[in-house]
């Protein structure tokens, strides 16, 4: 607090102590009626985002609860798979403990016995030497949208009476589990990873549902189930997709702190979710590739575009400038929603009794003139796209050059000088310049990031179920499972159908150690043409 003078000593201060004194408190009272104007622009702003209509959702991001739950909370590995006997309910009232499976209630496909000819028999054993033993079962759990059945499996099993291979065995070739030793079938799974990943809804509340109708199966159950399968089918085949976006001429990235407990050192240690896809003007095969790391360092991007060559569309963030400037080939768009993101909070904020003077703000123009720049981009999608190149450089180019000719001719107007979100949106445009201009020069480049955001957006509807996560292990499950149902989305299938296509097929790929060949996987894509018809949304009339 600044020191008060009695009147005596301002009676002895001189004519230049006086004025000095005058012009040094009118500089105060500048100040403070700044930071008063201020403060009520954000209270109003606050209450706008409170009470208010969104019209501005894709800022909304920061400060999110994690979208991931118990998908690694849950995760166990030395937990002990549950029997068939062990998941599906007696309806009728049992005694405390009880797990007796009662089948009746259930409907049983018998699978075709997994046979050994009698060629193979002779081959192997020498003509006549074997006879039929008993042969193995075993169950699996499928699931069927609203129906359950076992799948009864059959071993057929020979050993060896004579000859070379006397009292050796020889079984039926069974198919591969998706996991050594455990029920779950490709259709549980993916019905698991539907609703978890693609309708937002907690594993708790799968399996009560599970329960509902008579199945027994843990939300710990489940979580081993996502991380095992995700490590071992899911991380070839999205390293797969992640290849075929990085050829691709544009892309488009965007990040949202999360929180994985084991991964932060004290409990406001952020940590991100990363997603790059696909420009938005590339229709033919869209790619979502999700990325969970530690932190936001320029670092991340860095590394993820370490190869590639293209236009990388992204908001303004300097992480992804730096990213321009370290890699040759890559340059860096920036997004025109950004850009006009504080006029909108500003027009938010504003005192609305003068409309007419709200109307003539410098906010209020801002965003007509960005307005307009959608407009006419908006005209072109449909247009072959060097007909669409043509028409930026013809109708859009000046009306930009003329927005940063008006940004610059106001911020250089030192009587009158914008403040608060009006400033902050002059200063972001005239900053971002370069970054902002390069659409008008290539025909797939989108104007903004807003496919990004979309993703983003889709990734936090669970956010009301789940707070953190605890693993980045199961961080990476996720955000490899969220890569899948979300490129599905955006190719058209049904993500049930496709992901239980893509479970039943993947462990055929598996070798001896486990491992899958990548190459392999082309026909899996989702967007090849060779997918069963079921996994494609239905194409209306």
């Amino acid at each position: 607090m600044s020191r008060k003078h009695t009147l005596d000593e301002l009676n002895n201060l001189s004519h230049e102590e006086l004025i000095t004194m005058v012009l040094t408190m009118q500089g105060q009272l500048d100040t403070l009626s700044d930071n008063i104007e201020k403060l009520i622009e954000q209270v109003r702003l606050a209450n706008s985002y409170r009470f208010g209509k969104h019209s501005e959702k894709l800022s909304v991001i920061e400060g999110q609860m994690s979208f991931f739950d118990e998908a690694d909370a849950m995760y166990d590995s030395s937990a002990v798979e549950p029997e068939a006997d062990e998941v599906i309910c007696v309806r009728k009232k049992k005694t405390k403990g009880q797990r007796e499976l009662d089948l009746k209630e259930f409907p049983v496909d018998v699978i075709p016995a997994h046979s050994v000819s009698e060629e193979e028999l002779d081959a192997f054993f020498g003509k006549g030497n074997w006879r039929k033993m008993p042969d193995e079962t075993y169950k699996r759990l499928r699931h069927e949208p609203e129906s359950w059945t076992v799948e009864l499996h059959t071993v057929e099993v020979y050993v060896g009476t004579d000859g070379d291979h006397q009292d050796e065995f020889l079984r039926g070739k069974r198919p591969k589990d998706l996991l050594r030793n455990s029920i779950v079938t490709p259709s549980l799974l993916a019905s698991v990873l539907n609703v978890k990943y693609v309708n937002s809804s907690a594993l708790n509340r799968v399996a009560q549902e599970f329960e509902r109708n008579g199945v027994n199966i843990s939300k710990q159950t489940m979580s081993n189930w996502i991380v095992k399968c995700a490590d071992k089918y899911f991380a070839p085949f999205v390293e797969c997709m992640k290849q075929e976006l990085l050829k691709l001429p544009v892309t488009q990235s965007d990040e949202t702190p999360t929180q994985v407990i084991e991964d932060s050192d004290h409990p406001n240690t952020k940590c991100y979710m990363w997603v790059h896809r696909s420009g938005e003007l590339y229709i033919q095969r869209p790619i979502v590739i999700y990325e969970y790391q530690k932190e936001r360092d320029h670092h991340i991007p860095l590394e993820f575009y370490k190869d590639y060559k293209g236009v990388l569309v992204t908001d303004g963030l300097s992480q992804y400038h730096l990213v321009d400037k370290k890699l040759p080939d890559v340059t860096n768009a920036n997004c025109w929603a950004h850009a006009r993101r504080d006029y909108a909070d500003a027009i938010k904020a504003a005192d609305k009794s003068n409309p007419a003077a709200l109307k003539n703000s410098i906010a209020h123009q801002a965003l007509e003139r960005i307005a307009k720049f959608y407009e006419e981009d908006g005209k072109l999608k449909d247009l072959p796209p060097q007909e669409r190149l043509q028409k930026r450089q013809l109708i859009i180019k000046p009306l930009v050059e003329d927005y940063f000719a008006w940004v610059k001719e106001i911020l250089s107007d030192t009587t009158v000088l914008p403040k608060g979100k009006t400033a902050d949106g002059l200063k972001y445009s005239l900053n971002q310049e370069k970054y902002l201009k390069v659409f008008l020069d290539n025909l797939d480049v989108p104007i903004d990031n807003s496919a990004s955001e979309r993703d983003i957006r889709t990734f936090c509807l669970g956010k009301k179920n789940w707070m953190f996560h605890n693993t980045a292990n199961g961080a990476n499950s996720s955000a490899l499972v969220y890569s899948i149902s979300e490129t599905a989305k955006l190719n058209n299938l049904r993500p049930y159908y496709y992901f239980r296509y893509i479970l039943t097929e993947l462990p055929k790929h598996c070798d001896e150690k486990g491992n899958i060949d990548p190459a392999e996987l082309d026909y899996l894509m989702p967007w090849s043409e060779s997918l069963p018809e079921e996994c494609r949304k239905p194409r209306r009339s």
